[in-house]
C-alpha cells in the first residue's frame, strides 16, 4: 500500500447535491532527471470519480470506486499512466465527481447521503524518473474546482446535462481559469483505504434500437429488444435550449411506458442542447431498462439515433449451457443477463428500482450458477469483505443487505427486530463455499473462515429451547407463489422448518471447512451442533415415516437436499415431493428458500421426470411462463407480468431479478452434467441425466486448469456422449445405467446403451 501523502478534498462551496463538481491541478515534471521510468497513479473519491490526464480518460473505468461500506473501506484503484507523461511539458489532471452511492439516493424511504454529504476526490500520482528521482503529486489545497456541465445526477433518479455549460478543454492545458475557484480539505482518515481487488465496471457492449414507434397517448417509444442495465448514448444537434428528456422502464403496459414496477425512482435523463453536435452519455448513474420514452428529440427519431450502453462489472465469462428445447436456451440467456445487470460492482437483487441493494439471500441460493457464468471470485471477494466488517461490528449478525444501508434509517416496519435469517445470513457461509468449490483456492476459503464462524456462532445463541431456530423474524420461503402480493412473507413452509433446516446445512458446511482448513477442534464441535440442530429438526418437525412439517414443497425440498433426511425417511419425502408437484400441475409451488432446490431433491431421490416437467412447464408460475412472455431477464415474481400483459399488482416488482434463476445450477450439473469432484475441479464429475424430450445438450466451464466439456446426444444407437478433460485432471463419467468410467485428461467419446424420456 503506499505511503499516503494525498488529502480528500472538495470544491469550494459544494452546497448543491445535485451538481456534479470538477476538480484539476496544473503541473509540470521535474526536469533534470530523464525520461519518466514509471508513473502510477491512484484515486478513489467520496462518490464516484472519472479521471482525466489532459483531458484523456485515464481508464475505462465508470461508477468508480463503486460502493463499498463506506464506514470501514474506501476502495482506490491504481493506474498505469507512464506513457501520458513526458518531462519538460505542461501537464492538466482532473477529477470529475457524482453522488454515486456515497451521497446519492438509497433504498426505497426517500433517503440520501447517508455517508456523508461531501463529495470528495482523492488522488496521489507518483513519478519515477530514470535516474531514481521520484516526483509525488497529490490532491491538496493547490487544486481548483469549477461546476460542471452536470446540473443533478443521481442513481435512481437520472442524470441532467446541460451542453451550453460543457468546457471540453477544462482537463487540458487550453482550459482557461474563469470561474474556477478554490477546494477545501475533507476530514477523512486514510487507515478507511484499501485497494480495489474485484473488476471494475466498464462499458460491456452496445446494443442498437431495434424499433421506434408512437405510443396510443402519442408518445415516442424506442425498443432495444433486451432488458439491460446501462444507459443511452447518442450525438443529436437541435436549437440551444431545447430539452432532450429520457426515461427508461423494463416493460410496457398499455402500450406505454411500465413504469410503476420503478416505485420513486425517477429513471430519467435529461439533455439541454448547446446548439452544436452534442453527444450525450450519462455516465453517473444506471438504469434497468428495455424500453426508452424520448421527448423533444429534434426532427423525427430513428434508429440509428440511439445506442444502449451496456454496463457491469468486467467478469470474465466461463461457463455455457446449450440444449435442444430452445425455450430453455432463453431460460438460460435470461439468467445470464440478470448476471450481467444485477452485478454491477455489488451483487444487487434489481437494477432499476428504488432499491439495488444487495441482498445477502438473492446470493446466498445464486452462488454456484454465478460461479460457473463467470469467473467471479474477485467481484465476491471484495464484496465479502463488506460482510466481514459489518458483521464484525454488530457481534457477528449477517445484515440482510450488504453494504447495509438499511441501518442508517428508520426501523423497517416489515422486518421487526432485524437479527440474523436464514438464507440471507447464511450467505457467510454458504458463498464462501460455493467459491472453494469453483476455484480450489483454500487461502480464500481461510479468509472467509471467520465470517462463517462467527454467523453459526451467532445463530447457536438464538435458538429455542428446543434446539429450534424459530425465535426471530425469518423471511422464510419468500415470495411463495401461492401468497397474496402484498403479503410475500405469507408462505406455505413453516418458517423454523425452513430456518433450522438452513442452519444445519450451514453448519455441516462450516465443518467441512475446519477440516480443509486444519481445525480439527472447530470441526469437532460444528460437527456435534450440527448433530443437535438435526436431532432437533427430526425430533419436532417429521414424524417417523418422513412427512414433513407444513407438508409442502420447499419443506421437503431442503430436507432432502440438505440431508436432514436419510434412508426410509428421505425415500419417503422425495415420493412426497413428487406427488405434491404433481398435484400443482408441474407449477411452481416453492419461494426463495424453496425454489433452487426443489428440481435437485426430486432428481437425487429417483424422481428426474417429475424435475423436468417442472422445468419445462410453461404455464404460469413456471420457469417458462416469463419466456412465453417475452422475457428477456429472470422476474422478482413469477407472474411479475399478468397474462393479460398488466403488471402484477404488488409493489414490489422487479423485471431482472437474478435469484429464481438458481435453477441454472441444476440445467448445469444434471441436465449438462458437470460438477467438482474436488474443489477447483482437479476431479470432475460428468453425469448428464437425460430427460424432458431433449435430444441434446451441452455444457462447457473454463476451470482453473483448462476447459471442462460434455456433449449429449441421444440417437438410434443410445447416447453418444462426448467429453473434454482438462490436462492435469481426471473426470468420472457416470451414465443412467451405467458403470462409473475414470477419464483422464483429453477427449473421449463414449456410447452407452441408453434411451432417455
Amino acid at each position: 500500500m503506499p505511503t499516503w501523502q494525498a488529502t480528500m478534498i472538495a470544491a469550494d462551496g459544494d452546497a448543491d447535491r445535485d451538481g456534479a463538481p470538477l476538480l484539476r491541478r496544473r503541473f509540470t515534471l521535474d526536469d533534470g532527471h530523464g525520461e519518466v521510468a514509471r508513473a502510477v497513479l491512484h484515486v478513489t473519491a467520496q462518490g464516484v470519480v472519472e479521471t482525466f490526464l489532459d483531458g484523456e480518460a485515464v481508464s475505462g473505468d465508470v461508477l468508480s470506486p463503486g460502493w463499498s461500506s463506506f464506514e470501514w473501506r474506501l476502495r482506490y484503484r491504481t493506474h498505469d499512466v507512464t506513457a501520458s507523461l513526458s518531462t519538460g511539458s505542461e501537464h492538466v489532471l482532473g477529477l470529475a465527481l457524482g453522488n454515486g452511492w456515497f451521497r446519492g439516493r438509497l433504498g426505497w424511504n426517500g433517503g440520501r447521503a447517508y455517508y456523508g454529504e461531501d463529495l470528495g476526490g482523492f488522488a496521489q500520482l507518483e513519478v519515477t524518473f530514470a535516474d531514481g528521482h521520484v516526483q509525488t503529486l497529490v490532491t491538496d489545497g493547490s487544486w481548483e474546482s469549477h461546476a460542471s456541465a452536470v446540473t443533478a445526477n443521481d442513481l435512481y433518479d437520472g442524470q441532467d446535462v446541460d451542453a451550453r455549460l460543457l468546457d471540453p478543454a477544462w482537463a487540458t492545458t487550453a482550459g482557461t481559469g474563469d470561474g474556477w475557484g478554490g477546494v477545501r480539505a475533507l476530514e477523512f482518515d486514510t487507515a478507511l483505504l484499501t485497494e480495489h481487488v474485484g473488476p471494475p465496471v466498464r462499458r460491456q457492449e452496445v446494443l442498437p434500437a431495434q424499433r421506434v414507434w408512437t405510443s396510443p397517448s402519442g408518445r415516442t417509444l424506442v425498443d432495444f429488444g433486451q432488458n439491460l442495465v446501462g444507459w443511452l448514448r447518442f450525438t443529436v444537434r437541435g436549437e440551444a435550449g431545447q430539452v432532450v428528456t429520457l426515461r427508461h422502464a423494463e416493460v410496457l403496459e398499455d402500450g406505454e411506458l411500465g413504469v410503476r414496477p420503478l416505485r420513486t425512482a425517477k429513471a430519467t435523463d435529461t439533455f439541454t442542447l448547446s446548439g452544436g453536435d452534442d453527444v450525450f452519455e450519462p455516465t453517473f448513474t444506471f438504469h434497468g431498462f428495455r424500453y426508452a420514452e424520448v421527448d423533444g428529440w429534434p426532427g423525427e427519431l430513428r434508429e440509428q439515433d440511439l445506442e444502449a450502453v451496456v454496463v457491469h462489472s468486467e467478469l470474465e465469462r466461463t461457463g455455457e449451457f446449450e440444449c435442444s428445447d430452445e425455450m430453455l436456451n432463453q431460460l438460460h440467456r435470461n439468467v445470464v443477463w440478470g448476471t450481467k445487470g444485477n452485478f454491477l460492482d455489488v451483487p444487487t437483487d434489481c437494477p432499476q428500482r428504488d432499491e439495488r441493494l444487495g441482498w445477502t439471500g438473492d446470493l446466498a441460493v445464486f452462488a454456484p450458477t454465478a460461479a460457473y457464468l463467470y469467473d467471479v471470485e474477485d467481484f465476491l471477494r471484495d464484496w465479502m469483505r463488506d460482510l466481514a466488517a459489518e458483521q464484525a461490528a454488530r457481534d457477528g449478525l449477517v445484515a440482510f443487505v450488504v453494504p447495509d444501508v438499511l441501518k442508517h434509517v428508520p426501523p423497517i416496519g416489515a422486518f421487526p427486530d432485524p437479527d440474523s435469517t436464514a438464507v440471507w445470513s447464511d450467505v457467510a457461509v454458504w458463498l464462501p463455499w460455493a467459491l472453494w468449490e469453483a476455484y480450489g483456492r483454500r487461502e480464500l476459503l481461510a479468509e472467509h473462515y471467520p465470517a462463517m464462524t462467527a454467523h453459526v456462532e451467532r445463530v447457536l445463541t438464538l435458538l429455542s429451547p428446543q434446539g429450534l431456530w424459530d425465535t426471530v423474524f425469518q423471511f422464510g420461503d419468500w415470495l411463495d407463489p401461492d401468497a397474496p402480493p402484498e403479503r410475500p412473507a405469507d408462505a406455505k413452509a413453516d418458517k423454523g422448518v425452513v430456518a433450522t433446516a438452513c442452519l444445519f446445512r450451514s453448519l455441516r458446511t462450516v465443518a467441512d471447512a475446519a477440516r480443509v482448513l486444519g481445525h480439527p477442534g472447530d470441526a469437532e464441535r460444528f460437527d456435534a451442533a450440527a448433530a443437535r440442530v438435526r436431532t432437533a429438526f427430526l425430533e419436532h418437525y417429521v414424524d417417523e415415516q418422513g412427512l414433513v412439517l407444513s407438508d409442502c414443497a420447499t419443506a421437503y425440498a431442503l430436507a432432502i437436499e440438505f440431508g436432514l433426511l436419510t434412508g426410509a425417511q428421505r425415500e419417503w419425502a422425495g415420493q412426497r415431493l413428487a406427488e405434491i408437484v404433481e398435484k400443482a400441475g408441474y407449477r411452481v409451488s416453492t419461494g426463495f428458500a424453496g425454489t433452487p432446490y426443489v428440481t435437485g431433491a426430486l432428481s437425487g431421490t429417483g424422481h428426474l421426470d417429475a424435475a423436468y416437467r417442472l422445468l419445462t412447464e410453461r404455464e404460469c408460475p413456471s420457469w417458462l411462463y416469463p419466456v412465453t412472455m417475452g422475457a428477456t431477464t429472470v422476474w422478482e415474481r413469477w407472474d411479475s407480468m399478468l397474462p393479460d400483459g398488466s403488471i402484477n399488482p404488488g409493489e414490489m416488482t422487479s423485471f431482472n431479478h437474478y435469484a429464481l434463476g438458481a435453477v441454472a445450477d441444476w440445467m448445469h450439473r444434471v441436465v449438462a452434467g458437470l460438477s467438482p469432484l474436488e474443489p477447483g475441479y482437479r476431479r470432475s464429475l460428468v453425469a448428464p441425466q437425460p430427460g424432458g424430450g431433449l435430444t441434446w445438450a451441452r455444457g462447457s466451464l473454463r476451470t482453473p486448469h483448462g476447459n471442462l466439456a460434455v456433449r449429449w446426444e441421444r440417437g438410434d444407437a443410445g447416447l453418444v456422449v462426448d467429453v473434454e478433460v482438462p490436462a492435469g485432471t481426471t473426470a468420472v463419467l457416470r451414465l443412467p445405467g451405467e458403470a462409473d468410467r475414470e477419464l483422464p485428461a483429453g477427449t473421449h467419446r463414449v456410447t452407452a446403451a441408453v434411451t432417455a424420456s
